[in-house]
């Protein structure tokens, strides 16, 4: 089966849920992002190797720039999440690790400190999922977390994804030390 070139594949920079707004970085997001993640360093940084040593203002407005050029390029599709009735940046979902030939894909997440708790990330990944099996015809979309972060994959249990594998002492952590990583999937039924 010949793949289309998946810079041809139309995909929209933004969805919607019932609560939330989940759309393609902008430039200019940087400022809003930067806040999000200097208040959330102390979570981020157990779990999240770009955020150990933080980041500067401009540090975060070169990573939106490189976001939206590779959500256009259809390398990766990194999302910022905001809610809809106020605006305020809730954290950020995207598809990552594609395999445009199966076609598989990697959903990742983080929330903001301030909003932990209140669902947001699950009704996410909810609707990217949905998204990525309806309109870029997945045939895999999985969820890579630390064992140890137990928010991060009860998410994916809540989302309704299968744990399919744990890991052993299969990476290192930002504290350089040997860690479990946990695999959960949701596969199209052929």
């Amino acid at each position: 089966m010949k793949m289309t070139d998946p810079i041809l594949l139309d995909f929209p920079d933004q969805f919607e849920t019932e609560r939330l707004l989940l759309r393609a970085m902008r430039p200019g997001d940087g400022a809003v992002i930067n806040e999000a993640v200097v208040e959330s360093l102390p979570e981020l940084r157990r779990w999240m190797p770009w955020a150990y040593n933080g980041q500067t203002l401009d540090e975060s407005e070169a990573y939106v720039r490189r976001s939206a050029a590779d959500y256009i390029q259809r390398k990766q599709f990194p999302l910022a999440i905001f809610e809809r009735e106020t605006g305020r940046f809730v954290g950020g979902t995207g598809l990552h690790r594609i395999e445009w030939e199966v076609p598989a894909f990697e959903i990742g997440y983080w929330v903001r400190t301030s909003l932990q708790g209140r669902g947001y990330i699950t009704e996410a990944v909810v609707r990217l999922t949905q998204v990525t099996f309806d309109l870029l015809d997945a045939r895999r979309v999985c969820i890579h977390c630390d064992a140890a972060n137990e928010r991060s994959a009860n998410v994916a249990r809540r989302a309704g994804y299968e744990q399919e594998a744990h890991l052993r002492k299969d990476r290192r952590d930002v504290n350089d030390e040997l860690c479990d990583t946990l695999i959960f999937a949701k596969v199209r039924p052929d």
